[in-house]
């Protein structure tokens, strides 16, 4: 504004040139001494804006840079700690798990035997002491031996239990930091405990080590920051000129008096259409808001001619616009013509002398508020009918007294316009309720002579503008079209609905309340009115139809019904998004041992490119599923194949990546009542116990499917019979309106309110949130759990030896005996007979046997070894190779599941 408006005349007197030559030298003494530059005491002096902002700039970058070494500093402390507690937890484990720990505790000197072990692993890994002691916490060992058989200092109880302790305390050694590990014996009992851990002392050593290099890092950031402090500052005393805070805000005073003393509005707009300045005139004309300087003069809401010359700087002279009721005279000019900033300045008067051409600029005004409207206020959502009843609304009463819309029946539904086929009466508008025009919904076919029909089958507006003298319109209903005069409609105008070369169906403009019928510039206005509820009308349409083939091919994804298993009661529901379809599938997958896995999982987006992706994930999963793997390991299938798509669709330049995905992956053991569950970066599970109480799993994060790098893990559930298991995806706890902790809570209020029965629990769900639809796609799982009792399990320990498979084949015929299966016992003694040969020949001991009754008959052999047979054809010399062939031929199904420890061959038949 400075540069634009000139200098004030109580601008401080003329500076010195910052280029002025040094001082003269001073005689005697030290010889010459040397004087700063002026434009440095400038701003040493703190007189001026630029010395002033130089010197807060420099505090502030010493508070910043002294802030940053104290943080840096505690967090280097806080590393070195963390890294401690890693270091000991580390260690105890080590020696924990170390071979032979188990019997020196148990030795009758465990001293001996594991002094020399602990003092070793201590020097190795670098910790102040390693500690084995018992039970009751008396140490067998310690790097000072006056300790040993001493009580140890420490909270060790909690090991005991079969979890590891990592605290800081002051011991025997001073303040430390250590780990108490518990020692299990085979059976998993724990018969000792191991501490190791490091003094503070030690620990802060790495702090002080970084404490200079950190010093030197402030420090030069501090140089650096005040020489950039400098130079900026020296630049903002060349832009003020050396001024002084109060000589600019004098300045400023009389320019701002001049501007809004003026009886003439002044606009200052910058190259690129953005207001800087407007006086008090300026506002009154244009009707400006009070935060209109420093906008887009484009989104000031002006008359769309004014800011059109406004935002385009180009030259105008006395050129008139209307604003409001006011016709004004605008003067631009551009204000870079001598040498000035690039922009323009407009001038704005009223000008009293064009009010004689206010009526018909009255007229062309509301015209023109209308089409405006119209581009506004027609389209606003993707729905033809709404869309239609939103061009009847603008039309009802401004143009018209009444107004409808009639479309194609194929148009409604998304497809292309049948013009052979009727119309159906979409939308209805009228000053009053009583006008006896078809109704909405009616469903008609306009006779060729009637306006109507010739514009759907012409694609041209017609306009009839007396009614009463118009026997084609009559012809198509003569009692209706008798009673429409009657009521005194007594005008028509009729356009067709046309994108591109598409018809889409006809508009109706009736008109009752003024004498004078509709003419031919009022046709023209209706046509531009119709015009733009086409192009709205049919983006409806074909997002009607992408919807609706997303739709069905997300149904088409989704399971259409439950598969048989007796492990789980499951109920589900799935609630698909306000707009679009997204991502969102659940699946139960019965697996062998009469398990069942559950799978929820979450394609981030909307569209058919997230429905296709969750289509894919579902079906790898069922693949996955099928070898019976663990969760982890499936999820972490699952996440390569994620990034294989992701680097496959970047190559693609017609397809989009994932953008995102999570899972849940569970897995439950009818026979163990126990959960086995992962998660990818989804929402954990919340577990309804059978007394009621609510709890969320404390299952292991996990990143989302797609980064790659990081490894999944698992969490073990008890689920008592009856538990339930619920999961979900986020549109149920995630909104705009709270985050996930408070989605969190409303989902564990509503499940505790719940029923007892999963169907009970989806629909008390629901219901908490209230009728709007969801933002984002909702998927809801509850299973509540059964178990396989302990009368329809059947196991056996099978000795190394082939003569135990007599044996075998007796309990087998005497279970089923038991069980009333009489008629499976020689299918089912052949199978068990040449798994447990083969168990017995290439696998390893323990061998045991389970048999399940389930749905179907389920025969199970174990063994230690991680190789599995595979089915081949024997041929007519091999003298054997034809057992897995028998199993599969007389079992339904059989496979193999991969255990920590060995494998499970199993194979299924169905029960008579």
């Amino acid at each position: 504004m400075v540069r634009l408006m000139g200098r004030s005349p109580a601008r401080s007197p003329q500076r010195p040139s910052t280029t002025a030559p040094v001082g003269p030298r001073r005689q005697g003494g030290g010889g010459s001494r040397w004087r700063p530059p002026e434009w440095l005491r400038s701003l040493l002096s703190a007189r001026s804006v630029a010395g002033q902002v130089f010197i807060l700039h420099v505090v502030i970058v010493l508070l910043l840079v002294v802030s940053a070494v104290v943080a840096l500093v505690l967090q280097v402390q806080h590393d070195s700690t963390l890294e401690a507690r890693s270091r000991s937890l580390a260690v105890a484990e080590t020696l924990a798990h170390s071979p032979g720990i188990v019997e020196a505790l148990e030795s009758p000197d465990p001293t001996v035997l594991l002094q020399p072990r602990a003092e070793a692993i201590r020097r190795q890994a670098e910790v102040d002491f390693v500690v084995v002691m018992n039970t009751e916490g008396v140490r067998y060992t310690h790097p000072r031996t006056d300790r040993i058989g001493k009580k140890f200092v420490g909270a060790f109880q909690p090991a005991l239990t079969g979890r590891p302790v990592t605290e800081e305390i002051t011991g025997t050694l001073g303040p430390l930091v250590q780990a108490v590990v518990p020692v299990n014996n085979p059976d998993g009992v724990v018969v000792g405990l191991v501490s190791a851990g490091i003094t503070t002392e030690n620990v802060g050593g790495v702090a002080e080590d970084q404490l200079p290099l950190v010093l030197a890092a402030g420090a030069a950031a501090l140089v650096l920051a005040t020489t950039g402090a400098a130079l900026i500052s020296r630049r903002l005393l060349r832009q003020t000129h050396g001024l002084g805070p109060h000589e600019m805000t004098r300045m400023y005073e009389h320019h701002d008096a001049v501007l809004h003393s003026v009886r003439e509005g002044v606009v200052i707009v910058d190259d690129d259409g953005t207001l800087l300045l407007a006086n008090d005139e300026a506002h009154r004309l244009l009707g400006l808001p009070e935060d209109a300087e420093g906008r887009d003069v484009l989104d000031l809401s002006l008359d769309p001619g004014t800011a059109a010359l406004l935002s385009s700087g180009r030259v105008a002279t006395d050129e008139v616009h209307r604003v409001g009721d006011r016709l004004l005279a605008v003067n631009q000019r551009s204000t870079d013509r001598a040498g000035g900033p690039p922009g323009s300045v407009a001038t704005v008067r009223d000008s009293t002398e064009l009010r004689a051409l206010s009526g018909r600029a009255e007229t062309a005004r509301e015209r023109l508020d209308m089409l405006y409207d119209a581009g506004v206020g027609i389209g606003t959502s993707l729905d033809v009918a709404r869309t239609a009843e939103e061009l009847t609304e603008l039309a009802v009463p401004r143009f018209a007294d009444f107004a409808t819309v009639d479309l194609f029946e194929t148009v409604l539904a998304g497809g292309e316009p049948d013009v052979a086929g009727s119309v159906r009466r979409t939308a209805s508008a009228g000053v009053r309720e009583d006008a006896p025009l078809y109704p909405v919904g009616t469903q008609n076919r306009f006779v060729g002579s009637s306006p109507q029909g010739r514009s759907l089958a012409s694609g041209r507006s017609f306009v009839e503008p007396r009614l009463a003298e118009a026997p084609g319109w009559r012809a198509q209903d003569l009692e209706r079209s008798g009673q429409i005069v009657a009521y005194g409609i007594h005008s028509l105008i009729t356009v067709p609905l046309r994108a591109g070369s598409l018809v889409l169906g006809v508009v109706s403009f009736w008109r009752s309340g003024k004498p004078e019928p509709f003419d031919e510039e009022e046709l023209a206005l209706a046509e531009e009115l119709v015009a733009r509820a086409a192009v709205s009308i049919d983006n409806a349409r074909r997002y009607t139809r992408e919807h609706g083939m997303a739709v069905t091919l997300q149904r088409s994804l989704l399971p259409r019904s439950l598969p048989e298993q007796s492990a789980l009661e499951i109920a589900y529901r799935y609630l698909p998004a306000q707009a679009g379809v997204g991502g969102d599938w659940f699946d139960v997958l019965p697996l062998s041992g009469a398990r069942v896995a559950l799978v929820v999982g979450d394609v981030v987006g909307h569209g058919l490119h997230a429905a296709a992706t969750m289509g894919r994930l579902r079906t790898a999963v069922h693949n996955f599923s099928a070898l019976d793997l663990p969760p982890d390991e499936l999820l972490g299938l699952l996440d390569e194949l994620v990034g294989r798509i992701d680097q496959d669709e970047t190559e693609d330049e017609h397809s989009a990546p994932v953008t995102g995905a999570t899972c849940l992956y569970a897995v439950y053991d009818p026979v163990t009542r126990r959960c086995t569950v992962a998660r990818a970066g989804h929402p954990p599970p919340a577990l309804i116990r059978p007394d009621g109480t609510v709890e969320y799993a404390d299952v292991p994060a996990g990143p989302p499917l797609g980064l790659g790098g990081l490894p999944f893990e698992t969490a073990e559930l008890e689920m008592a019979e009856g538990s339930r298991l619920v999961l979900y995806t986020d549109g149920l706890v995630e909104d705009r309106e709270h985050d996930i902790d408070v989605g969190l809570e409303l989902l564990r209020t509503a499940l505790a309110r719940a029923g007892d029965s999963p169907e009970d629990t989806c629909r008390a769900v629901l219901e908490s949130r209230g009728p709007a639809r969801a933002r984002d796609d909702i998927a809801l799982l509850v299973a509540r759990t059964r178990a396989l009792t302990e009368d329809r399990i059947a196991r056996w320990e099978v000795p190394s030896d082939p003569a135990a498979v007599a044996e075998v084949r007796a309990r087998i015929a005497r279970k089923l005996s038991d069980w009333g299966l009489d008629e499976l016992v020689f299918t089912t003694e052949l199978i068990l007979s040449e798994l447990v040969t083969n168990a017995i020949r290439y696998g390893g001991s323990p061998i045991e046997v389970r048999m399940l009754r389930d749905r179907n008959l389920i025969c199970e052999v174990l063994d230690s070894s991680s190789t599995s047979p595979h089915l081949r054809y024997a041929t007519m010399n091999d003298e054997g190779g034809r057992g897995l062939f028998l199993v599969a031929q007389l079992s339904e199904r059989w496979g193999t599941r991969y255990l920590p420890a060995g494998k499970i061959i199993w194979a299924e038949q169905p029960i008579p």
